[in-house]
């Protein structure tokens, strides 16, 4: 029992005749793709299937799990309200996931639901799946807005729930690919959308779902995939499996990527527990003495609720690696931490209000995973997934104009009055002084027709 397969799939609405109105005729390797899935299901006759969906209820930090006894919906906003879904959710496949996730203090639930009816990224592999097989209970799961590394988790989650309740199960990663790999298509071209494609593909047809985690936020939003984060979900409930891949289609006549893919797990396999490698990969980078000063803060603060002291509380090793200026020089200093490449949190002081730099760091240490307002406190399941920057300022100076910063060199600091805003240097996607100073006045709540003084600083990138 448990995870019998996977299936990658597309969700068109043009793929429904009663939609495509013969359109989808363009797409008929897809559609070929899409019946040979339909009927390795209906041979399974699983128990139930988990879809995950980009188009059912999203959060930026919370995984939405579909409540209820179950849901309807139909094609209507694409002229085809005849073709209509009558759905029943395995509410204790759900429950069963929810407790999980709550008990590992994971953000995913039943909370928040605003819409009920099923989405198109459900029904279009509904439409299909239901033609050769009307059995098995649904478990629908929207994407979020958080780091690859979670929706891997949130797979490894499933995979226990589907064991432990002896379920024989399906999962089926509903997304499209690209949506800019043609002129003509919906958002139109960029060279990211082919090479999304290209690797993507790739990866699947190896069942490299390591490399999976690994694709970069810069080229997954140039390619306006909507996609990946499902697939990477699915990849999770193949943790520590070998899997036997099979690519069925990959098209793009529309100018958005369609790619359908079998996933069958066999035997166990160690090497292939992709969140631990990850943790692994991050662990082996050597740090200087500043970010393992903040990483011992981080890690011991998560685990037990304790501020280390500075010096008694830093084991002896780390305390002489560093350097003389740690206990004898005061300084600004930002801890940033990111994961799986996305930022998890970041604090930090523009002047010193500690008595020295390592206790600098040790205080935004512990305010950057536990009082950014952008984010939940870092969990403990995260810590071996953390990468920590330590940045130290030197003193702002003043400055007549932007002319006289350089967005790789310097930050700025943006005053009006009692309100401030700073932006360090070097940042990704932050790629001139216009947007370096536009993103500091945003944050200091400074509006432009404001007077305003600026200050530049540099720093010092520990990493």
């Amino acid at each position: 029992m448990g995870i019998k397969a996977a299936y990658m799939v597309p969700h068109p609405p043009l793929i429904v005749p009663a939609v495509g109105r013969g359109g989808e005729k363009e797409i008929i390797e897809t559609t070929n793709a899409y019946e040979r899935v339909a009927k390795e299901i209906a041979a399974i006759a699983p128990d139930t299937i988990v879809i995950t969906s980009p188009h059912s209820v999203m959060y930026g930090d919370y995984f939405h799990i579909s409540p209820g006894d179950g849901a309807t919906g139909n094609f209507a906003r694409f002229g085809a309200p005849q073709e209509s879904f009558s759905e029943s959710y395995d509410t204790e496949f759900v429950e069963d996931l929810e407790i999980l996730a709550d008990s590992e203090g994971f953000p995913a639930g039943t909370l928040g639901e605003r819409e009920k009816e099923l989405d198109h990224g459900t029904m279009v592999p509904l439409y299909f799946i239901r033609k050769y097989y009307q059995g098995g209970k649904i478990v629908r799961i929207g994407l979020s807005g958080l780091p690859l590394a979670d929706h891997y988790k949130l797979g490894t989650y499933i995979k226990q729930v589907a064991d432990s309740l002896v379920r024989n199960t399906v999962v089926v990663a509903s997304g499209d690919l690209s949506h800019k790999l043609k002129d003509y298509g919906p958002y139109g071209f960029d060279p990211a959308g082919p090479v999304y494609d290209e690797k993507i593909m790739e990866a699947a047809a190896k069942a490299d779902f390591g490399g999976m985690l690994e694709f970069g936020s810069d080229l997954l939003d140039k390619a306006a995939e909507c996609g990946h984060r499902s697939f990477v979900i699915m990849a999770g409930t193949f943790d520590g499996l070998d899997v036997k891949p099979e690519v069925l289609s990959h098209q793009d006549v529309t100018g958005v990527g369609y790619g359908i893919c079998i996933f069958t797990p066999s035997e166990i396999n160690t090497e292939r527990c992709f969140l631990k490698a990850l943790a692994d990969k991050v662990g082996s980078v050597s740090s200087s003495p500043y970010v393992r000063l903040a990483r011992e803060t981080i890690e011991r603060f998560i685990r037990t609720g304790k501020i280390i002291r500075f010096p008694e509380d830093v084991p002896e090793a780390l305390r002489n690696d560093l350097p003389p200026e740690a206990s004898k020089t005061r300084a600004g200093a930002f801890v940033s931490v990111h994961k799986n490449g996305m930022l998890r949190g970041c604090i930090g002081t523009i002047a010193p209000v500690q008595d020295c730099i390592a206790e600098e760091i040790i205080s935004n240490a512990v305010s950057a995973v536990s009082r950014d307002p952008r984010f939940d406190k870092v969990r403990a399941d995260e810590l071996g997934l953390l990468e920590i920057n330590v940045d130290i300022l030197g003193e702002p100076e003043d400055i007549d104009g932007p002319d006289k910063l350089d967005v790789k060199r310097y930050g700025v600091i943006v005053t009006c009055g009692y309100k401030r805003g700073l932006l360090l240097p070097d940042l990704e996607g932050v790629d001139t002084v216009e947007d370096q100073i536009d993103i500091a006045m945003r944050k200091g709540g400074i509006s432009p027709s404001d007077d305003y003084s600026l200050q530049r600083f540099e720093v010092v990138r520990y990493k």
